[in-house]
C-alpha cells in the first residue's frame, strides 16, 4: 500500500518528534539491513540451513521484532526497553557507575544493578545493552549445541521412534535458531548506532558543550530512521564488511570492544551534524551511515560464528551432562536428554 504524500509527512514528523525513551535504534530498514547482511556474510563453515535465502530473509525480518514489541504493556516495556541502549558518559562510565571495560563490567545484571544503585541510578535508566547481547550469544551456543547433538544422533540412531523424534526436533531447532538469531540481531544492530551508546542520545543534552553541538531533539530519529533508510544500500554495505577474524577471547571482551568502538563515533556524528553533513545528499553522511550498518552486520556475523565454534564443546543435560563429543563418538546416548528424563 502506498502512503499519500501528506501521510508520509505526518509519519516522518511523528518519528522525528518521538521522545528519547521510545526512539528506535535504527528504523525498520536499518535493522533489516544488519540482519540480512550479517546473515549473508556467514561462511560455509556454518550449517547450510542458516545460509539459505529464505533463512537470511527471515533473520532480517526478525531483526525488527523487538521494536515491534514496544507498547505491549508497562511490565513488558519497563523490563525490555532498556535492553536497547547503554548510556556511557564522557569518561566512559556507565551513567556514572563502573567504567565500561572488561575488567570492570559487572559479571551479571544483578551485580550491574547493585553497582549502579551505589551511585544513585539503575539499569532501567542506564540501559543494559551489553547484557542483552551476551545473553543472546549464550543462548545461541546452547541452540547450536543441541543442533550438533541432534545431527550426530540422526546419523547413528536405529530405533525408528527415536529417529523420527530426532528429525522432527532438528527441524524445530533450526526454526528456533533462525528466530533466535534474528531477534538477537536487533540488539547487536543497536550496538552499532552511536546514539544508543551515549548520554548524548538525542541532542548533546545538559552537559558541558564547548563545541556547540546540536541540542535538537530530532537528531536521534533523523539519523537512524530516514537517513539510514535512504543510504542503507545492502550491496554497498556488504562490500564494507571485513573478513571474519577470530577474537580468541571471551564474549565479554568481544562485546565490550565492539560497543566501545561505537561509543567512539558519538562525537564524530555530532561533528558531522554541525558541519551540515547529516543529509542524504552529502557523501560524508553516506560514508558514516554505511560504515555503522556494516559494523553491526560484521558484529552479528562474528558473534554467530563464535557461538557456532563454542558449541563444539557444548554440553546438554543435567547430572550428568553429556557433550557434543560424547554423542559424536558414540560414548553417550542422548535420548533421555533430548526427549526428557521425567
Amino acid at each position: 500500500m502506498r502512503l499519500s504524500s501528506s501521510l508520509k509527512v505526518l509519519v516522518l514528523a511523528a518519528a522525528l518528534s518521538a521522545p528519547a525513551a521510545s526512539a528506535f535504534a535504527w528504523g525498520a530498514s536499518g535493522h533489516r539491513t544488519v540482519g540480512v547482511v550479517g546473515a549473508a556474510s556467514l561462511s560455509a563453515d556454518l550449517p547450510a540451513f542458516l545460509r539459505a535465502p529464505d533463512a537470511i530473509a527471515a533473520i532480517g525480518e526478525y531483526a525488527r521484532e523487538p521494536d515491534r514489541w514496544k507498547n505491549s504493556g508497562k511490565i513488558h516495556d519497563t523490563d525490555r526497553d532498556a535492553a536497547h541502549f547503554l548510556d556511557l558518559d564522557d569518561q566512559g562510565k556507565m551513567l556514572g557507575g563502573p567504567a565500561f571495560a572488561v575488567a570492570t563490567l559487572p559479571p551479571t545484571r544483578a551485580d550491574y544493578e547493585k553497582a549502579l544503585q551505589a551511585v544513585g541510578v539503575d539499569s532501567w535508566k542506564a540501559g543494559y545493552l551489553p547484557y542483552a547481547i551476551i545473553d543472546g550469544y549464550q543462548q545461541l551456543v546452547k541452540d547450536f549445541t543441541y543442533w550438533r547433538i541432534l545431527t550426530a544422533a540422526i546419523k547413528v540412531e536405529k530405533d525408528p521412534t527415536h529417529l523420527a523424534y530426532y528429525k522432527a526436533d532438528l527441524k524445530r531447532r533450526q526454526e528456533l535458531l533462525i528466530r533466535d538469531i534474528g531477534v538477537w540481531a536487533h540488539y547487536v544492530g543497536d550496538g552499532s548506532q552511536p546514539l544508543h551508546m551515549s548520554v548524548h542520545y538525542n541532542g548533546w543534552g545538559d552537559y558541558p558543550n564547548p563545541n556547540g553541538y546540536t541540542q535538537s531533539r530530532q537528531t536521534h530519529g533523523a539519523f537512524e530512521g530516514p537517513l539510514a533508510k535512504a543510504l542503507g544500500d545492502e550491496k554497498a554495505i556488504q562490500a564494507l564488511v571485513p573478513a571474519y577474524k577470530a577474537c580468541d577471547c571471551s564474549v565479554e571482551t568481544r562485546v565490550v570492544g565492539y560497543l566501545t568502538e561505537t561509543w567512539k563515533q558519538v562525537e564524530p556524528l555530532y561533528q558531522l551534524e554541525k558541519a551540515g553533513g547529516m543529509v542524504e545528499t552529502d557523501p560524508r553522511a553516506k560514508t558514516f551511515v554505511q560504515a555503522r550498518l556494516a559494523a553491526g552486520a560484521a558484529a552479528l556475523r562474528d558473534l554467530v560464528t563464535d557461538a557456532w565454534t563454542a558449541s563444539a564443546k557444548g554440553v546438554i543435560g543435567y547430572r550428568p551432562e553429556i557433550s557434543v563429543a560424547d554423542v559424536e563418538s558414540g560414548k553417550a546416548d542422548p535420548w533421555l536428554d533430548l526427549y526428557g528424563k521425567d
